[in-house]
């Protein structure tokens, strides 16, 4: 049963808290030798941790002319907790934006969140990791940015917290000490919190983590899913962990996260850069083109934010899907380093494809068939570009394309998990039966076996 009152409990509640105190006798003894009020110190913030996710009568929270409503216990908290500084370079309460309430709606023990930048997500998961390690003794909660700038700027969002939380809680209860660089400990509370970059491909070893935030996962340097994979080992199964990111390209480890997100279980969050209020520049706009069109009747944008987005354009180019996501389906081709036009690849994803045959399950389709000579037309010349892959159910598809030469019209193509030396026999056939196309294979890793079969 969930406790709205700061101090009201039922019998589950009272029991749930003396066995917590039990647990961390040595925390409350260290606590009383500091000399604070139990009932608003250590006991206060157990019993807190209790009831974070119960609902409460809504409460209105204001900071000069801006005003919040916090709908259960953890809103609150974080209001009374989380000051930060806003870009207008003052400190205040976090009042939750868009992203932040529809992340907090929607979370799950296992997250992962495709966003455009700076929509304050890594500043909410920090307020709500730090509320949950000041109010469950015995909890490490664990940070990882993907470079040493990255990794200050986010401890300085943690120090901050800690520097303007209500003072009897920080001369008693939650009285710190720091055994190392971008790291706080409650010694009371016997908890801690770190900020850590992902260049430690050994990262998590040892430790024990009930919450993980993994941010910018697509940029992290060397392995980095052998980086992962090592600070995942480290949370159980009750823990959190969060991976977050801008995209980078249609490949690494947080592109292959997202795609078999359904797969291992993790809830995905995607936020495009309209939800952030901001991003909007008042300039007329007189005519706008066909894209502009559909993103203001798909999504609703307005002429502001259609002149923010061009200006982004003109900002960034090609990079504007890195920094500024509007789909999750096609940000991460647009994105990272593309030889080719993404918006024409774009365009023609979109479109509709006629067809004429089907094979083996609809592993093969069949847009256009070979043209032979057979019927007095002069014959056609095809290429066909294969992309092996392992041949596991769980792995990357193999794909093959065919084309006509002379129009690069896509005439045919082969997708499924198939081992290399059946892709070579199943390309061979297609290769006949299209006039003996040109064959080229992507011969890296498994191509060598395609090849050799």
């Amino acid at each position: 049963m969930c406790a709205t009152g700061l101090h009201s409990f039922d019998e589950e509640d009272v029991q749930a808290l003396k066995e917590t105190l039990g647990e961390h006798a040595e925390g409350r003894s260290r606590a009383q030798k500091l000399g604070e009020d139990s009932n608003q110190g250590f006991h206060w913030l157990v019993d807190s941790g209790l009831k974070l996710d119960c609902e409460i009568e809504p409460k209105v929270i204001t900071y000069g002319k801006e005003k919040g409503v916090a709908t259960n216990y953890r809103e609150w908290l974080i209001s009374e907790f989380a000051k930060v500084r806003d870009k207008g370079g003052r400190i205040r309460r976090l009042f939750l934006n868009r992203a932040q309430k529809e992340y907090a709606l929607r979370c799950s023990k296992r997250n992962i969140v495709l966003k455009a930048r700076q929509l304050g997500i890594t500043t909410y998961v920090a307020a709500r990791f730090f509320v949950d390690t000041v109010t469950h003794p015995g909890t490490l909660s664990v940070q990882v940015a993907h470079d040493q700038q990255s990794a200050q700027e986010i401890f300085r969002i943690v120090h901050r917290f800690v520097e303007n939380l209500p003072a009897p809680l920080r001369k008693g209860a939650l009285r710190t000490s720091r055994a190392n660089v971008r790291q706080v400990v409650f010694p009371c509370l016997d908890s801690e919190y770190r900020v850590e970059t992902a260049a430690d491909p050994n990262a998590g070893r040892g430790l024990t983590i009930q919450n993980l935030h993994c941010s910018e996962v697509a940029r992290w340097p060397r392995d980095a899913a052998a980086t992962l994979s090592s600070l995942r080992a480290a949370v159980p199964p009750n823990g959190e962990i969060v991976l977050e990111s801008t995209p980078n390209g249609a490949a690494g480890c947080f592109y292959d996260e997202w795609v078999r997100a359904h797969q291992t279980g993790y809830t995905r969050h995607f936020f495009p850069w309209w939800w952030e209020p901001t991003y909007r520049r008042e300039v007329e706009i007189a005519q706008f083109n066909e894209t502009e069109l559909e993103l203001m009747r798909k999504h609703g944008l307005d002429a502001g934010q259609i002149a923010f987005r061009r200006e982004m354009r003109a900002n960034f180019g090609t990079r504007m899907a890195e920094e500024y996501a509007e789909e999750a389906e096609s940000c991460f081709m647009a994105s990272g380093d593309c030889l080719f036009d993404v918006e024409v690849i774009d365009q023609r994803m979109r479109e509709s494809r006629i067809v004429v045959g089907q094979k083996d399950n609809a592993r093969l389709l069949v847009f256009f068939p070979p043209i032979t000579g057979d019927n007095g037309a002069a014959p056609k010349e095809y290429i066909m570009g294969v992309d092996p892959a392992g041949g596991g159910s769980d792995g990357d598809f193999a794909c093959a394309q065919v084309i006509e030469r002379a129009s690069g019209m896509q005439c045919a193509e082969l997708q499924g998990h198939f081992p290399p030396s059946e892709l070579a026999a199943r390309v061979a056939l297609i290769a006949r039966d299209y006039n003996q196309a040109l064959v080229a294979v992507e011969r890296n890793n498994h191509g060598h076996a395609v090849l050799s079969a």
